[in-house]
């Protein structure tokens, strides 16, 4: 394929950096995703492939370095990974602006909304004792996220302790609340439910800090 021609910075960037997905394994990068099968639960319809691909081609330009941890290779971004920072959030904000925000239409996957939740857990709001939330959206598999002081993680089977909470309904209900669409309240309306005694449902909301960008008011 042949490449702009152009000695623009804008097309000689977007040559090296806008091919599908690499875009979103920076973000998975910059979210405190090192490991390979880390990096891909946010990025689930990525093929290993693929990723192994896009991984090493942002090496190749430096903006990403491999090395080697305790349980396998990881991967971490150099100063010019870190700069993509801004062309980042300056998408995200121009998505949430200014894209339709109608969770009900998308084509949506459970697992990258789970993942972004368990990495917003406010340590501080969770009750002193394990907590699991168990997650069963209409036409995706059960999950499970289980929170307690210095650990958030999301689970395919019950890890072990009691289920404190059950959401389930549609996922786009879940999603609207999360990516700032609708507030709780408005998310149950859609079809939202969680199940369990009335002090943690209450409390729930305050475990999580919501999307990194759900603040940002969608221009309509």
């Amino acid at each position: 394929m042949s490449g702009y021609g152009q000695f623009c910075a804008v097309a000689r960037a977007h040559e090296a950096l806008g091919g599908r997905w690499t875009l979103l394994v920076v973000r998975e990068l910059l979210s405190g995703s090192h490991r390979f099968n880390d990096i891909r639960r946010g990025i689930p319809r990525i093929s290993r492939t693929m990723l192994s691909e896009r991984l090493q081609s942002l090496a190749h330009l430096g903006a990403v370095i491999r090395s080697d941890g305790p349980h396998g290779p990881e991967y971490r971004l150099t100063p010019a990974g870190r700069e993509l920072a801004a062309v980042i959030g300056a998408l995200a904000v121009w998505g949430q602006r200014w894209l339709p925000r109608r969770a009900a239409t998308e084509d949506l996957d459970l697992e990258p909304v789970l993942v972004d939740m368990a990495r917003r857990t406010r340590a501080e709001a969770l009750p002193r004792a394990p907590t699991v939330l168990r997650f069963d959206l209409r036409g995706h598999a059960t999950r499970f996220m289980l929170l307690r002081p210095g650990e958030a993680s999301v689970c395919e089977h019950n890890p072990g302790f009691p289920e404190s909470l059950r959401l389930h309904g549609p996922l786009a209900a879940l999603v609207a609340w999360w990516r700032g669409d609708a507030e709780l309240a408005d998310a149950k309306r859609l079809g939202l439910a969680v199940d369990g005694p009335r002090d943690l449902a209450r409390a729930f909301p305050a475990w999580f800090d919501r999307y990194q960008f759900a603040g940002i008011r969608a221009a309509s």
